[in-house]
């Protein structure tokens, strides 16, 4: 939101100044229009969160890891870039860099890495499920960032998720963690951060620039990256991995953070984040309807067990 005030010029004529608060300033509770709207747009985003794992096993039909995550990279910068250059949008400003290349580092590039690396060896349903904890995780992010100080009640909700988080991911390994989920905990980490400082930075510029911009400055990267593992790794083309492929870039990479940000910024990063606690169920879904697997009771249980964990702290107080 940019604020207005009036200035009178040597002249005489009343001319505008508009100053931007500062990302991590304070900030009015949204109109419950605007409420509305902010929790559609991250819904939304949550949606097509959703089909990320789903659309990354069909890519892995066809590409190998490394060469499907640099090429969803590129082609969502081309389309990001394309956006931007249509639209004649300005650079953004130096003091803005250092958060963007947080996004760029967490979202565009460490976060699908590290799942597409998980999913070799981990099926949907389970990575869904320990994904799980991202939104306690970006709710811990955001606290740190902001200062924010939860109460006792969501901590303590927030380490009961967790635990059972913890104790599927144990259970389903026969006892020990995995390299899947190890890819899986650190996918989380730097994907919170990255969330946390798109949310922030999305305050004072569109939400769609900042996902764009972070493409663009991956693209010193992600262009030679994708060559270098196209001529690796080999490459079958079919449907499946075409469509996997088209989805994670489009639709994961670019339009469902678009709406992502969009929603953080008008309803507030931590209420934002809560709303993926559907995400891991809505993945489940998918994984059964798409890629026909078979859930074990535990994970549709750990599932709900984490979204009851994080509905209490929704409730607490601050």
């Amino acid at each position: 939101m940019r604020t207005e005030s009036s200035a009178i010029d040597r002249t005489g004529i009343a001319v505008s100044t508009h100053t931007e608060p500062a990302a991590d300033g304070p900030r009015r509770s949204p109109a419950p229009t605007d409420r509305r709207a902010g929790t559609l747009q991250a819904a939304l985003g949550v949606t097509a969160f959703s089909l990320t794992f789903p659309a990354t096993a069909w890519g892995l039909e066809g590409f190998g890891p490394w060469s499907l995550v640099a090429v969803r990279c590129v082609l969502a910068a081309v389309v990001a870039g394309g956006c931007l250059l249509a639209l004649r949008v300005r650079l953004p400003a130096r003091r803005h860099l250092a958060g963007l290349a947080v996004v760029a580092a967490g979202v565009v590039l460490g976060f699908p890495l590290l799942t597409t690396l998980a999913l070799r060896t981990s099926t949907t349903a389970h990575a869904a499920v320990v994904v799980g904890l991202l939104p306690l995780t970006t709710a811990l992010f955001s606290s740190l960032r902001t200062g924010a100080r939860p109460s006792r009640m969501f901590w303590l909700a927030a380490c009961a998720g967790a635990a059972a988080v913890i104790a599927f991911t144990v259970q389903q390994s026969g006892g020990a963690l995995t390299g899947a989920d190890a890819y899986l905990f650190g996918a989380l980490l730097i994907c919170a951060a990255g969330y946390t400082e798109g949310g922030r930075l999305a305050r004072v510029m569109p939400g769609w620039q900042v996902i764009g911009w972070a493409l663009v400055l991956c693209l010193p990267l992600s262009v030679p990256g994708a060559l270098v593992a196209l001529s690796y790794e080999p490459v079958r083309l079919t449907a499946h991995s075409v469509t996997g492929l088209l989805w994670v870039a489009a639709g994961s990479q670019f339009l469902g953070l678009v709406v992502w940000y969009r929603g953080m910024a008008s309803i507030g990063i931590p209420k934002a984040s809560q709303l993926q606690l559907a995400q891991p169920l809505l993945t489940l879904v998918w994984s059964v309807l798409l890629l026909g697997e078979r859930l074990t009771p535990a994970a549709p249980l750990t599932a709900a067990a984490v979204l009851v964990c994080i509905a209490l702290t929704q409730r607490a107080r601050d």
